[in-house]
């Protein structure tokens, strides 16, 4: 007979409660021996409505591909709207002002909140019109702003990548849906109205500001300061243009620390706050485009739930923009920094400080306003405060030329993408179907 020790823990005496108890506690766990699988975990699901399919997912990683490609370009291509005054001015080097002018960017698109990618992502076309193909008209949107942009880039003409991208999106979603597919009321509210306006404000508020500097410090005009001292220091005395015996009088000694010379390096000093604010300006506005674009993309596949704009997408649209803006844009910055008129370091100062005001404004309101013609105009401004022929007025027209041919050029563009995609659509799913995907 087995003793009491041989007996099997679970052996239940009648008359033994304790025994009972032990009995039911083996059975709640398994035996020493035993492997406990836990029930297999399902698969977790992607973010967002469905599940991706393997078309969906190559379609999603075009549009992110042509979405950095727009970005990288967006910044070599707008490069001088940050830096070409401060660079011709001379108040920074080139290479210091793309390492500044590529760092700002990068943060000012981290800091400045999302309004503009908003209204790229809602405000522009309606959403019930590409969902169902979506990565087709976004694709085809960003060929046309990229191929103009690329245009405008070779023949050296400063046109907006802002309204190229809106031209890209009313093109390929109009070649997609009709007319219905824009929405026109936001349309007209937010870019037709700030590409008028902003422009316009540029202008008058940079000539302002200039004639406040010029007033402020004593000059009619910075290059020909020593003679307006002299006019002021021979007033000031009541000195005549000669002396009773017809000789010249002395030449007055310049203000003490208002000489044309210390005027110029103190607003050189100050050029590098502006650039600095000017690619702060820059970053918020024009990387959000593409934020928009990339956020739309994710939720017309099912990839996320709503519009709002993942972090991701914020680095990646600031890392491209950055990446492009040191590669630099030397041919825009000509055009830009000496071309249209020449400047001073406080041209450049007004100038700069005016258009990154307007400019970080108008993405408080989410209204995606054009760099290019912002900075233009306030050169313009900042040169007619010294004459009118100051500016190169040839040389301003084609710049207006680009910016009035801009959203129809990169609609027409757009539209044709759209229309060539979609005609290859057949024969490109056929060849995935036959690799399996």
């Amino acid at each position: 007979m087995a003793s009491d020790e041989d007996a099997a823990p679970w052996a239940i005496d009648p008359g033994d409660s304790g025994s009972r108890a032990r009995w039911e506690q083996g059975r709640s766990r398994p035996d020493s021996l035993s492997v406990v699988v836990a029930p297999a975990a399902a698969p977790l699901p992607l973010r967002g409505r469905a599940g991706l399919s393997e078309a969906t997912l190559l379609g999603l990683i075009a549009i992110f591909a042509l979405s950095v490609t727009f970005d990288y370009i967006n910044g070599f291509h707008d490069t001088a709207n940050a830096i070409a005054t401060s660079v011709s001015t001379r108040a920074l080097k080139p290479e210091h002002a793309i390492v500044l002018s590529a760092t700002a960017n990068f943060v000012g698109a981290l800091i400045f909140g999302t309004a503009v990618a908003g209204t790229i992502g809602s405000g522009i076309v309606q959403d019930s019109h590409i969902l169902a193909n979506g990565s087709m008209v976004l694709g085809a949107a960003l060929i046309g702003a990229i191929a103009w942009n690329l245009i405008t880039w070779a023949l050296a003409i400063p046109s907006s990548s802002s309204h190229a991208l809106v031209g890209g999106l009313i093109g390929a979603a109009w070649a997609s849906a009709g007319a219905d597919a824009v929405q026109w009321g936001n349309f007209a509210v937010k870019v037709l109205v700030p590409l008028v306006s902003s422009p316009v404000l540029g202008f008058a508020i940079a000539l302002t500001l200039m004639v406040v500097l010029l007033n402020a410090i004593g000059w009619m005009n910075p290059r020909h300061a020593v003679a307006a001292f002299r006019r002021r220091r021979s007033s000031a005395a009541g000195i005549d243009s000669g002396s009773p015996d017809g000789e010249e009088p002395a030449e007055p000694a310049p203000v003490i620390g208002t000489s044309p010379k210390r005027i110029n390096d103190r607003f050189r000093r100050l050029q590098v706050l502006s650039a600095t604010y000017m690619a702060l300006s820059h970053g918020s506005n024009d990387a959000q485009k593409t934020m928009g674009i990339m956020t739309l993309a994710l939720f017309s596949s099912g990839a996320i739930h709503d519009k709002t704009v993942p972090v991701w997408v914020i680095l990646l649209a600031a890392t491209a923009m950055s990446l492009g803006t040191a590669a630099g844009g030397w041919r825009i910055m000509k055009t830009m920094g000496q071309r249209v008129v020449k400047l001073d370091p406080v041209h450049g100062f007004a100038a700069e400080t005016t258009a990154a005001s307007i400019i970080l404004g108008a993405s408080h309101f989410g209204m995606p306003v054009s760099t290019t013609h912002v900075i233009s105009s306030a050169i313009m401004g900042v040169g007619a405060s010294d004459r009118v022929h100051a500016v190169h007025w040839a040389v301003a027209r084609s710049i207006v030329t680009a910016w009035i041919l801009t959203i129809p050029c990169a609609a027409a563009i757009a539209a044709v993408s759209y229309l060539a995609l979609h005609l290859s659509s057949g024969p490109v799913a056929s060849v995935l179907h036959v690799f399996g995907v």
